[in-house]
């Protein structure tokens, strides 16, 4: 999905269509989800979690200053919890999962236990969430207060058994191929790349494979509760994080004191994940015009034209221009699309993406190229960048069964492309290589309430293109007790972090209280950004 974070290669998590869900439904009624083998194994891996718990309580965590080479200053501090690979043997082959945090900024009456926090991907590092703290970021000073600030790495993750596919500097050197295929050779190739992909990351991690499930996560995350020495756990998760959130809270429902969850993935079973990535083709789309329309009204600034049709007029030469002749010898449209989509991402991208584009149609091409090239001398970011799709791939490969024939998948995103130009096929060449992935698929976890579920807080923005609105509303629907917060034409990816007094205070009195509003509350728009 694209989406569930932004990275150099298009992704898919934030991406979904309509088309398909017919077939979808149907597959998943005819999947034997609930044969004696399949109960027998969630029982076998539920016991697994549970005995690793109780080792994990017992063990505690070795806090020390993090390593050097880690970048995270004092006071923040890191450790290890192990788990097992595979939670129907608990006693077999562990991992160690990489964890830190900081301790609450109040008193030690005030604490009320630590917040672990997961922001997405899957294959995104949680790491960086104590230097909220180190930073003095305004919006989670109240929140700090209270609770310790707990990061980790998720399995396959970062410091955590990391997986790989492919060599980091092959992954993302540039230019790659224009992800729309001018022809049926073109798909043929994008095909065979897809499939060597697959092969690769069987190859470099198949022994991790068959247990990069989102449920082994929400299993691990039960591990690092126990660890942590809490009761229950306190979780904030943002994009993929709330499906992680959504199943650890169907599986452990009795586990939850507080959770927050935002921008919301779907979690209908006939959702995980291709129709998910589908629907993120149309979300981007909107939210892409979206970014036009403020560009064109802020023509005086950055003279890329007065109308929105204007702006995509000079989009679309930009696009023939680096097709013809990558700028730079570098950046092609794939480099292009990589760059441009972090704008329907985020707001705080507006205005950059914007300068940028302002500079090279006035004809200071440069700084377009520097900001769209990879940059081959980071050796340790390209590490992080095919590790973090290495992950996207297999989470969203493993967690459930995709379709295999071609002609399926070239229905559908020929389909959507011709309304939905700006992500289709270039999120759909990131999730193919799920169409021959060689190890096993699961069927995906049935989101619902379980007994001793509290009320979850759930945010989401309506036009939000990674994670489109309609995933919070069926997980309001499945976690019964739960409140929406919407915030009504906005659609920047990640609501709690942006400054919106509507949000902000009900997210920090949820948390500080566990109360939420008597009924769901709709709040206006964070601030537009001004160039």
């Amino acid at each position: 999905m694209r989406g569930l974070r932004p990275t150099r290669r298009v992704t898919a998590l934030g991406s979904a269509g309509a088309l398909v869900t017919a077939t979808l439904i149907a597959g998943a009624l005819a999947a034997p989800s609930a044969t004696a083998d399949s109960r027998n194994s969630h029982n076998r891996e539920a016991r697994g979690a549970a005995i690793a718990a109780e080792r994990a309580a017992k063990a505690g965590i070795d806090w020390a200053d993090c390593p050097a080479d880690w970048g995270f200053e004092k006071p923040i501090q890191c450790g290890w919890v192990s788990v097992p690979l595979d939670y129907a043997h608990p006693y077999g082959k562990q991992i160690k999962l990489a964890v830190d945090r900081i301790g609450n900024t109040g008193t030690k009456k005030e604490r009320q236990g630590a917040l672990v926090y997961n922001p997405g991907g899957p294959g995104a590092s949680g790491m960086r969430f104590p230097r909220r703290v180190t930073t003095k970021a305004p919006v989670w000073v109240n929140t700090a207060k209270v609770y310790d600030f707990v990061g980790f790495d998720p399995r396959g993750v970062g410091h955590s058994a990391p997986i790989s596919c492919i060599d980091p500097q092959e992954f993302v050197k540039a230019p790659k191929a224009d992800p729309v295929p001018d022809s049926e050779a073109d798909k043929l190739a994008q095909r065979k790349l897809a499939a060597e992909y697959a092969d690769g990351c069987a190859e470099r991690s198949g022994a991790m494979l068959p247990q990069m499930t989102t449920p082994n996560t929400a299993r691990d995350l039960d591990v690092i509760r126990a660890a942590l020495g809490e009761k229950k756990l306190n979780y904030l998760g943002v994009s993929y994080g709330t499906y992680l959130g959504a199943v650890y809270g169907t599986l452990f429902p009795k586990h939850v004191r507080r959770m927050v969850v935002d921008s919301v993935v779907d979690p209908s079973r006939e959702n995980i994940w291709y129709q998910a990535n589908l629907e993120q083709d149309i979300a981007f789309e909107g939210r892409w015009k979206d970014w036009e329309d403020w560009v064109a009204k802020n023509d005086a600034a950055f003279h890329l034209g007065d109308t929105r049709a204007k702006v995509q007029d000079q989009w679309l030469k930009l696009r023939a221009t680096a097709k013809k002749s990558p700028l730079g010898g570098i950046v092609g449209p794939a480099e292009l699309i990589s760059f441009f989509q972090s704008a329907p991402y985020y707001d705080s991208s507006w205005v950059p993406t914007a300068q940028v584009f302002s500079k090279y149609v006035a004809g200071d091409t440069q700084a377009l190229i520097d900001a769209a090239s990879p940059d081959l001398s980071d050796t340790a970011g390209n590490i992080a960048s095919e590790n973090g799709n290495a992950v996207y791939t297999a989470v969203e490969c493993a967690d459930a069964k995709w379709p295999t024939s071609w002609k399926r998948w070239d229905r559908d995103n020929t389909r959507l492309h011709k309304d939905y130009p700006f992500m289709t096929w270039a999120n759909a060449w990131m999730n193919l290589p799920c169409a021959t992935w060689s190890a096993k698929q699961q069927t995906p976890v049935d989101v619902k309430t379980g007994k001793g579920l509290p009320p979850v807080l759930i945010v989401q923005s309506t036009r939000d293109a990674a994670t489109p609105y309609p995933g919070a509303v069926e997980l309001h629907k499945r976690f019964k007790g739960s409140r929406l917060i919407t915030e009504k034409d906005a659609g920047s990816h990640g609501v709690t972090g942006l400054v919106n007094p509507c949000i902000n205070s009900r997210v920090d009195g949820y948390l500080l209280t566990g109360k939420t509003d008597a009924a769901d509350v709709t709040c206006t728009p964070h601030a537009t950004p001004t160039p």
